[in-house]
């Protein structure tokens, strides 16, 4: 891990860019955090829109966590932002579209072209950021994950360890194969559904939800599309990781 700059945000937040070999991301540590007293870290999933799209919400989110007493970091995903195009991901991106402009249902094979590459590719990238966060002084655990890809998240919470508890967002297709994955979740959970979100399959969610194989679950819907989410969500969510990261 390399910081290549740094800035105080608001009560002091110390936001810093990092890239971890080819990978950039972002790291939000509290003004509290230090070798002496390190906080828990919260790892910040999101869409494959790139990191300076969502720099918005994701700083957003990190300042909530940070007033809570967490760090927050994130990565750019594969294939996105600033990263190298991934062209078989790009096609099944365009794939997806035109179904859906079309008003044509989104089969197995989109999703599964356009879910688990990046999956596959994405959770080793994450873990390896893993390593390199809590090697740092002031960053310590347990860790937490927010957000999605919610399929991204489901792999992290069977394969790492680490992660003592998840805040997912059911706002992104999920391959069939995810589902036995979902059986094998035993942390804590947080499942966010926006009711009418537009581009998602309302009950692909609540099935998958129900596969989880977590005995402590709990899935928050709210009327509106994919961008509609309420304040008081994120404070839900907030409230969550507090009660299982401390």
């Amino acid at each position: 891990m390399r910081f290549t700059s740094e800035q105080r945000l608001d009560d002091g937040v110390l936001e810093r860019e990092f890239t971890l070999g080819d990978i950039p991301g972002l790291l939000w540590t509290p003004a509290s955090a230090s070798a002496s007293e390190p906080v828990p870290l919260i790892l910040l999933g999101h869409p494959p829109l790139g990191l300076r799209r969502m720099y918005p919400r994701l700083v957003g989110r990190a300042l909530h966590a940070a007033a809570d007493g967490f760090a927050a970091a994130t990565i750019e995903l594969p294939g996105s932002g600033d990263r190298p195009r991934w062209p078989a991901v790009d096609q099944a991106r365009a794939d997806l579209r035109r179904a859906m402009e079309a008003g044509e249902p989104v089969g197995d094979e989109i999703i599964d072209a356009l879910v688990l590459p990046l999956v596959d590719k994405a959770v080793p990238e994450w873990q390896a950021a893993l390593d390199a966060l809590l090697s740092l002084p002031e960053v310590g655990g347990p860790v937490g994950y927010s957000g999605g890809v919610i399929s991204i998240g489901v792999r992290l919470a069977v394969v790492e360890p680490r992660i003592s508890a998840a805040v997912l967002f059911a706002g992104s297709l999920v391959p069939r194969a995810m589902f036995e994955e979902a059986r094998r979740v035993t942390v804590p959970l947080h499942v966010l559904l926006q009711w009418d979100d537009e581009g998602n399959d309302r009950q692909a969610a609540l099935d998958l939800f129900d596969a989880f194989g977590s005995t402590d679950k709990s899935l928050h819907a709210h009327l509106g599309g994919h961008t509609g989410v309420p304040q008081f969500a994120g404070d839900a969510a907030a409230q969550f990781f507090t009660r299982h990261l401390r």
